[in-house]
């Protein structure tokens, strides 16, 4: 028992001195920068940086699909937080979300690194005196304690890493508007919680070669729109590239190129809200990724990443005032106006700008694997000359903004992600009969393979019409005129890019649920065309003009059904109306 009760001793004295000293030297740095943490080691190392200095907060947040919960750590000169009075604070609020691919680590150990040198720096502590900073340490629990060497196949270190998956195999950065893992439920809390001014993502690139060790990815300008696209693509981008250009650091927009090579020029990346930071847009944050490269060392890209936070904090500071101001009068710029854009397409009128891009001379050699020829850049032929960078996006799809969104209740999931999302609504305290505009689905495609746990939708259109519809105690009323203005439209407009009805969520409108015996029919059919002039033309048209179907006796018949009062009002008329009054 002794014996027993000496090794309960030995191994909490340890647990608790892990770290407990003035320096808090990470494994990283005790590794010569060629290893990352364990997830534990991780959060005990927060968890002893918050118990040894008053700056630190750290929160046990909601579980995520590992059985573990997420956690939180905060920083503020003032001392410990309440988590509940955070996004009411004057302070430039920032939130650096870590892990989501745990293979790209970069910005775990700089996260570490940063926290612990503020802290222990009165005059970094000094300078970030108007600024909260809120670090997720690893968003990606699940991936993180699946931990190899082997799947990440084109990194250059570190010697252990954790895997994309999560505990449920969900790639986390596609899950954010979808909102299918307690992961994304957990990180939506910590979001609204924070309410966070500028929002930056740590991860890793995949893809051409060039000599850059980090780049970045601001959500696509055109598409956070207004005074917050302008300010982010004129302000807030230069700023940050002067700033690492000064640390002798040169950065470049990401790199979207795969199978070509950078000469050749490339398109920005276009964030819709499956990403964290089309997700964040959603909320009027400011947000970027950053994505260090692949081929680089582990260290170097941990260290550019320490001091991309660095600028990015710097310049928050700077701009406290016009950064508050503008998300301010987000939502009043976005509907004072009658349309909404839903959609982009980069502009081919447009003239791209131009990058001086240092890049590796890129071509193509045979191969010694297999009986085809590879791409191969040349580390011996540096370069840096102007390449064509695509970054302007023009709406294709727009629609107009409604007063409110009316929801039948019953659909749990999406009244699920409304709570989730702080959306508020009102329900019907007794029948009521409005005039609205109904949406039915006319077409969409469908993927043939599983994404991310869906059949995805996409190349959807809708039919409206504007009618008097009956409407039940308990039904939603969703008025637009709210802080979640853009979350609305990007969901419930089934034509956006990643509406939830793009992602299934509404499936169960597209099967028709009655049908007709052809034998039985046929004389029905036969009424109908006698009794229904309109119908009846209708039908001679279609059998003049269309050949296929003239010789297609059951689509005939299918033709007069759908025409007819027989045919289900449900099948694809969607549970959502909008609502001009």
């Amino acid at each position: 028992m002794k014996k027993i009760f000496l090794l309960l001793i030995t191994v909490t004295f340890f647990t608790c001195k892990q770290y407990n000293s003035n320096t808090f030297i990470t494994h990283f740095e005790k590794t010569k920068g060629l290893e990352t943490p364990e997830y534990h080691d991780v959060i005990n190392y927060y968890k002893e940086l918050s118990n040894t200095y008053a700056e630190i907060s750290f929160f046990e947040m909601d579980n995520t699909d590992s059985g573990y919960p997420l956690h939180l750590v905060v920083f503020d000169v003032n001392g410990k937080i309440n988590l509940k009075g955070l996004k009411n604070s004057t302070k430039n609020r920032v939130l650096i979300n870590n892990g989501i691919h745990p293979g790209e680590s970069d910005g775990i150990d700089a996260s570490m690194l940063l926290l612990r040198d503020i802290v222990q720096n009165d005059s970094l502590k000094k300078k970030y005196h108007n600024t909260i900073i809120s670090v997720i340490p690893i968003y990606n629990i699940g991936g993180s304690l699946n931990r190899n060497s082997h799947s990440r196949a084109n990194q250059s270190g570190p010697k252990e890493y954790g895997f994309r998956g999560n505990a449920r195999n969900f790639d986390l950065n596609r899950d954010f508007v979808k909102q299918d893992t307690k992961n994304t439920a957990a990180f939506a809390e910590i979001f609204h919680a924070i309410d966070p001014d500028v929002f930056i993502d740590n991860h890793v690139s995949n893809g051409a070669d060039y000599q850059y060790a980090i780049t970045h990815l601001f959500t696509q300008h055109n598409k956070l729109g207004g005074a917050l696209g302008d300010f982010i693509e004129t302000q807030m981008r230069p700023a940050l590239e002067q700033s690492m250009l000064r640390k002798n650091i040169p950065i470049t927009p990401y790199v979207n190129v795969w199978g070509g090579t950078p000469k050749q020029g490339w398109s920005q990346f276009f964030d819709s809200p499956r990403y964290s930071t089309g997700y964040t847009t959603l909320f009027n944050t400011f947000g970027m990724m950053v994505e260090t490269h692949m081929l680089k060392p582990y260290k170097i890209r941990v260290e550019q990443t320490y001091e991309l936070l660095s600028s990015m904090l710097d310049f928050t500071e700077d701009r406290s005032v016009e950064i508050k101001n503008i998300r301010k009068n987000a939502i009043r710029e976005i509907l004072k106006k009658e349309t909404y854009p839903i959609a982009f397409e980069i502009n081919p009128y447009e003239k791209p700008s131009t990058i001086q891009f240092r890049g590796y001379e890129g071509k193509m050699i045979p191969s010694k694997v297999t009986t085809g020829n590879r791409l191969f850049y040349d580390k011996e032929k540096p370069f840096e000359e102007p390449v064509k960078y695509f970054n302007e996006f023009s709406p294709k799809k727009e629609i107009f903004i409604p007063r409110a969104y009316i929801l039948k209740q019953g659909w749990h999931r999406v009244v699920e992600r409304l709570d989730n999302n702080q959306i508020f609504y009102t329900q019907f305290e007794k029948d009521t009969t409005l005039v609205v505009e109904t949406l039915h689905v006319d077409d969409y495609k469908t993927r043939p393979s599983a994404y991310e746990g869906h059949y995805l939708h996409y190349n959807t259109s809708i039919k409206t019409d504007v009618i008097a519809v009956h409407f039940s105690k308990g039904d939603l009323y969703i008025p637009v005129d709210q802080k979640g203005a853009r979350y609305l439209f990007e969901t419930l407009e089934p034509e956006a890019t990643d509406s939830f009805f793009n992602w299934n969520f509404f499936d169960t409108v597209l099967q028709q649920k009655e049908g007709y015996s052809g034998y039985v029919f046929e004389d029905v059919a036969e009424q109908i065309l006698n009794n229904n002039s309109i119908i009846k033309e209708a039908f001679e048209n279609r059998k003049a003009i269309d050949k296929d179907f003239a010789k297609n006796p059951r689509a005939q018949l299918n033709f007069i059904y759908k025409r007819s009062k027989h045919y289900e009002k449900a099948h694809l008329l969607l549970p959502i109306y909008k609502a001009y009054e």
